[in-house]
């Protein structure tokens, strides 16, 4: 392959592509399409941005802190495009979608701007040819991506109005995509050997809705039980805590391949906090759902997502919180606090809370929290666990994920006596022996 200098301190490989993918979940599916327009405009995915010919950056632009470190990643290539060591710089994702042509001005060594999925306009710089409308890639894994954990984005955008969200703004509204296309990546993927599939969407619940199919969810898990290999996972998350009812609990419960773990942020418990945040829940509406959930599913991992520091939150707000706390007993919890977003109806509201009183308040949720997950995690105990491998180590140990573990948000299963042989995709039954607030310890059985 050959290799072409530019600039006195280093130089790119023709033919070399970098991504590097920001943010959640969702845009890492998005990630991999860009990476199959990579593939299709001829180039081949390189390891590290040094020394490629085109590096491509899918930002997140949600939070204030992201997008301060997604213009932050910009800028360093920017700085590698200037000693000659890459030679282009596409940035696309919802960034973009934000900030729009602001963006150009301020960093001008960017040669394309894209929004969300826009694989046409991006495969059309790269080759200089007419495209023929929207197209929609084949998704290719990123360099470095487990196999054996793959995530299907079903939904995009969102209907949802709280007064603290930007998505709506970025992404615009609910578009879900037909049961048959996400049955027919799905079975892809697991011909690619994925053993957890996670369906995500800003609100799960939300699917179907926006083509009048209140039940569409429910018809979706069926479709893809139906056609998926009987050990592969499928792991649900994001549902709001208003579309949760007991068709969804009680079809969960019976699932031969979804598994019981439900991620239900309620942001706050307060209902002075609440209604202003324009949640369509409320304190005792929560506490009923999670009660339900636990009837129906004792053994269901809970999780949930929790901000502090909205405008207006008084002491006796945060206090409340805690208690709710104590009265779910979640298995997880992430907690963030409350950041102003440029556009969003909260931040112009009265009240603002002092970041110092944000952080104290993070700071003490968390450690509250910690002793609840301690106590969850030790209530298993003795009990055997199915874990899907993700890590070996040379001394034999193991690490993997259960029920009760979503890829990259939560613990892990630290596994000791490994079979010899066990590699990441495979599914194994241990012993619990131990827990700590994040982490469950356990000892292997048998390979399965």
């Amino acid at each position: 392959m050959e290799t072409e200098t530019s600039g006195a301190a280093g130089g790119f490989v023709r033919g070399t592509a970098w991504l590097l993918s920001m943010g959640c979940s969702k845009n890492t599916v998005d990630s991999e399409r860009f990476a199959g327009v990579l593939r299709d405009a001829g180039f081949k995915m390189a390891s590290r941005a040094e020394g490629a010919e085109v590096c491509l950056v899918n930002t997140c632009g949600f939070l204030r802190e992201a997008v301060e470190e997604n213009i932050a990643a910009i800028l360093d290539l920017a700085e590698l495009k200037s000693r000659g060591s890459i030679r282009s710089i596409a940035v696309v994702g919802c960034l973009v979608n934000r900030y729009g042509g602001d963006l150009g001005v301020e960093i001008p060594e960017v040669d394309f701007w894209g929004r969300c999925e826009d694989y046409s306009s991006l495969l059309k710089s790269l080759t200089a040819e007419a495209g023929s409308g929207a197209i929609r890639p084949e998704r290719r894994a990123l360099p470095g991506e487990a196999s054996h954990v793959r995530y299907i984005k079903v939904s995009e955008g969102c209907d949802n109005r709280c007064s603290f969200c930007s998505i709506p703004s970025i992404r615009g509204g609910l578009r879900s995509s037909p049961v048959a296309s996400i049955v027919r990546e799905a079975e892809s993927l697991a011909s690619e050997g994925a053993g957890e599939i996670c369906l995500v969407g800003q609100d799960l619940t939300a699917y179907g809705r926006d083509f009048g199919r209140s039940g569409a969810l429910l018809e979706l898990i069926d479709a893809l039980e139906s056609s998926l290999p009987a050990g592969l996972w499928i792991r649900l998350l994001y549902l709001q805590p208003s579309g949760v009812d007991t068709r969804l609990l009680e079809r969960v419960a019976r699932g031969r391949q979804v598994l019981p773990y439900l991620d239900i942020p309620i942001q706050h418990s307060s209902p002075e906090v609440l209604a202003p945040m324009g949640r369509a829940a409320d304190r005792e509406g929560l506490l009923s759902l999670f009660r339900t959930a636990r009837e129906i599913i004792p053994d269901c991992a809970l999780r949930t997502t929790c901000m502090v520091g909205f405008p207006g939150e008084t002491r006796r707000d945060f206090a409340d919180l805690l208690r709710f706390l104590d009265e779910v007993r979640f298995d997880r919890v992430g907690a963030f606090a409350y950041s102003p977003e440029e556009g969003t109806d909260a931040a112009s509201m009265p009240g603002q809370v002092p970041e110092r009183t944000k952080k104290s308040r993070l700071g003490r949720l968390m450690s509250h929290q910690e002793e609840i997950s301690l106590s969850r995690g030790r209530s298993f105990i003795g009990r055997e666990l199915m874990v899907l491998i993700d890590s070996v180590a040379d001394d034999g140990t193991a690490e993997g994920r259960s029920f009760r573990e979503a890829p990259d948000v939560d613990g892990a299963v630290e596994i000791y006596g490994a079979p010899s042989g066990v590699a990441p995709g495979d599914k194994i039954r241990v012993t619990v022996t131990d827990a700590s607030e994040h982490d469950i310890f356990a000892r292997a059985l048998r390979l399965r």
